[in-house]
């Protein structure tokens, strides 16, 4: 479980870091827009108040206190889980990201109201609209891990799961 938490701890950290040097280093609230290595990376202002991808963008309150409620939830979940996982490695780290991510966007609905993206990407005469952040790329890598990696011994013989 110690590498969990290490690994949560650092993708937490990670992206809070980015978010305040976008946002105050870099003055992103004032300016909107600054190009990094156009159009391929572009860090571009964005207040996400609903899910992924501006879903259930309603931006009330009551809205924001239940996404908070939700990725807590989420979160208690993944921790039981990965309680399981004690021997697995890969989902392990997984786990972290997911967690690290998730509790990043958490921070962001209760400072903010809503999570600042700043990343933005396209490619090849595509303009893609939305912004992202660190804690995202977290989230996505982490739950992909867990889907490939979770539930499987690491070492033969040795189960996953605690005899607790």
């Amino acid at each position: 479980m110690r590498l969990f938490w290490i690994i949560a701890a650092v993708a937490f950290g990670l992206d809070q870091l980015s978010k305040y040097g976008v946002l105050y280093g870099l003055d992103l609230l004032s300016v909107g827009e600054y190009d990094v290595f156009p159009p391929y990376l572009v860090f571009r202002m964005q207040w996400n108040f609903g899910i992924n991808f501006g879903l259930l963008q309603g931006g009330t309150d009551l809205g924001r206190w239940l996404l908070i409620a939700l990725a807590l939830v989420i979160s208690g979940w993944v921790i039981w889980w990965m309680r399981r996982e004690r021997g697995n490695r890969k989902a392990l780290i997984g786990g972290g990201l997911l967690l690290g991510g998730a509790l990043g966007n958490v921070i962001d609905r209760f400072v903010f109201g809503g999570v600042a993206d700043f990343l933005n990407m396209s490619c090849c005469g595509i303009e893609n609209p939305y912004a992202f952040n660190v804690a995202d790329i977290a989230i996505f890598v982490g739950a992909l891990g867990l889907v490939v990696f979770a539930g499987g011994d690491t070492k033969p013989g040795k189960p996953t799961r605690s005899k607790r």
